[in-house]
Order: structure tokens, then C-alpha cells, then sequence
């Protein structure tokens, strides 16, 4: 809409949803592959740390799950998968 106002052109507007679709798929494609290399990096790194008999520290390692909850604050109440807080707790 708004560039058919700025420019009075239906072909402007087709044009330019047509190149911003094109743009958006081109990154969707390569956020998925992404995140395929970036899986793939963290399965290799848990082989090699199997197979070597210890953990090495990769720069392409996932964060660490204990000290995400450390991190946790002790006076926010637990959030469930519905959205709904215990008032249980």
C-alpha cells in the first residue's frame, strides 16, 4: 500500500513484493542452513568428546542447561505451559 501511494504504480508494487519475497525466502533458506550447521557442530563436538574420553571446548558449543536455571531469579514464580502461575507454590 505504501508504495503505491508514493509511487501511483501497480507495476512498482508488484515489482517490489516480488523482490521482497524473494529477499525473504533467500533468508529463511539461510537461517535454515544455519541452524542445520550449527546442530551438526554440537553433535560433532559430543563424538569427538566420546571418543577422545573428554569434554573440549568448542566455540560452536550450546550454552549450558544448569547454568541457564542458576541464572533464574528465586522470586519470579514458576510460568507453565499454559501461561498460567501456580499459586500453589
Amino acid at each position: 500500500m505504501a508504495v503505491y501511494f508514493a509511487f501511483h504504480s501497480i507495476r512498482t508494487v508488484v515489482v517490489t513484493t516480488l523482490a521482497c519475497s524473494l529477499l525473504l525466502q533467500i533468508a529463511y533458506f539461510a537461517s535454515v542452513l544455519f541452524l542445520i550447521w550449527r546442530s551438526g557442530c554440537a553433535s560433532r563436538s559430543g563424538q569427538r568428546a566420546e571418543h577422545f574420553g573428554v569434554a573440549t571446548q568448542l566455540e560452536c558449543q550450546p550454552p549450558d542447561d544448569d547454568e541457564v536455571v542458576r541464572n533464574k531469579s528465586a522470586d519470579v514464580p514458576p510460568v507453565f505451559p499454559m501461561g498460567g502461575i501456580s499459586l500453589l507454590h
